[in-house]
């Protein structure tokens, strides 16, 4: 019996990769002698980075980047274990290098947050030989358009007296011209996919500023401005090169650097499970499984929407694969999954407790409920 495990995950208390192990250990003292596929997953958010380079067997790069408020921050990013077959990956989350928890809380303003470093990572993985990225875009500091990244790859932004504008969302105000001359050319052999699972525009009452901008510090004021900045930014892009932005789906995400990549690096946003998905080959993995397991830290409504156990799913379903999801927590809503081919979902946590307690104790109940599950199966094939 071929067991496919490929669960997102735990926030705040197990990856993903020692999800699986757990699962694995709980169904092993049931199944002993099954073959298990440990297969950890990533939907473009936080984890995605150690997500991959467990499921690929790559490996982790750290280096210093530019910060959102321009200082030095310790950064990473992750590449794949490329081969001949299989080309080298880099897996990029923009929180690494531009994120809001890399701003104290007093110091947050979009205004001034700059993508500059998310740029850096770019140019640094194209040191490394990497020409396909999947960067994830969530968590982000930034309200600038991608323009910092952009800045930091080559380009220059210039106001009317031809000086390079500062960094962040509220020097968009003077942007005159955009000169693309110096763009890495290696961008020209690359392949961009933007983990977005978001649908907001640049601009407007859905837009980057108006959805995201409070939580990253802007104001009431704050919000108008950084929005009429972007205005200005997506008019200079269609007056200059031909290609509206302002109302792209997606395009708002991670503070506009999602628009500047479809325009600059011909970026393409897709859901960011399918990505991994496609990355990692999980159509291979689980065509000839027997069984596949699944989880995340929250199992509910919002799950349907690009998440990592969906997008599992999916790929399992097209095989007539059953599937089995384990989270920490389960709503009134969850029942939603199994209309989109979850066939069966259990909570990993048994007992009252704290929400301290629920993730200290998560590695024993992720198994537990895991050996449960396979015990149930088993005696299922007794009946």
């Amino acid at each position: 019996m071929k067991i496919v495990i490929a669960p997102d995950s735990f926030k705040e208390s197990l990856s993903a990769m020692e999800v699986a192990i757990a699962i694995e250990a709980g169904f092993s003292e049931i199944f002993p002698h099954a073959t298990y596929l440990k297969i950890p997953l990533a939907d473009g958010g936080e984890g995605t980075v150690q997500a991959m380079i467990d499921a690929t067997a790559g490996r982790r790069i750290e280096l210093s980047v530019c910060g959102p408020l321009g200082e030095p921050v310790q950064a990473f990013y992750g590449l794949t274990g490329g081969t001949n077959s299989s080309p080298l990956v880099a897996i990029i989350e923009m929180a690494a290098a531009s994120g809001l928890e890399l701003v104290p809380p007093s110091l947050r303003n979009p205004l001034r947050t700059s993508s500059y470093g998310t740029g850096e990572l770019i140019r640094c993985a194209l040191d490394a030989g990497a020409r396909r990225f999947v960067l994830g875009v969530g968590g982000s500091a930034t309200n600038d358009g991608g323009a910092g990244m952009l800045q930091a790859l080559g380009v220059r932004l210039r106001n009317a007296q031809g000086i390079d504008l500062g960094p962040g969302g509220g020097a968009l105000a003077q942007l005159e011209h955009i000169d693309v001359v110096h763009l890495d050319p290696r961008i020209n052999d690359c392949v961009f996919d933007i983990a977005c699972d978001v649908s907001n525009p640049l601009v407007g009452p859905e837009g980057a500023s108006a959805i995201f901008g409070p939580q990253k510090g802007a104001t009431a004021d704050m919000v108008q401005e950084l929005d009429a900045n972007l205005r200005h930014y997506a008019d200079v892009i269609a007056r200059d090169f031909g290609q509206d932005i302002a109302h792209i789906l997606g395009g708002g995400a991670g503070g506009g650097i999602a628009a500047a990549m479809m325009v600059f690096l011909g970026g393409h946003l897709r859901p960011g499970s399918e990505i991994i998905n496609d990355t990692i080959g999980l159509d291979r993995i689980i065509r000839d499984a027997d069984l596949v397991i699944t989880g995340e830290g929250r199992i509910d409504s919002q799950t349907i929407h690009g998440k990592t156990p969906i997008g599992v799913a999916r790929v399992a379903k097209r095989y007539g694969k059953p599937v089995i999801a384990i989270a920490g927590c389960l709503t009134p809503t969850t029942a939603i999954v199994h209309r989109h081919g979850i066939d069966a979902v259990f909570s990993a946590v048994s007992r009252p407790c704290t929400i301290h307690e629920a993730l200290a104790e998560a590695a024993f109940n992720v198994r537990t409920a895991a050996r449960n599950i396979a015990a149930t199966l088993h005696i299922g094939t007794q009946l």
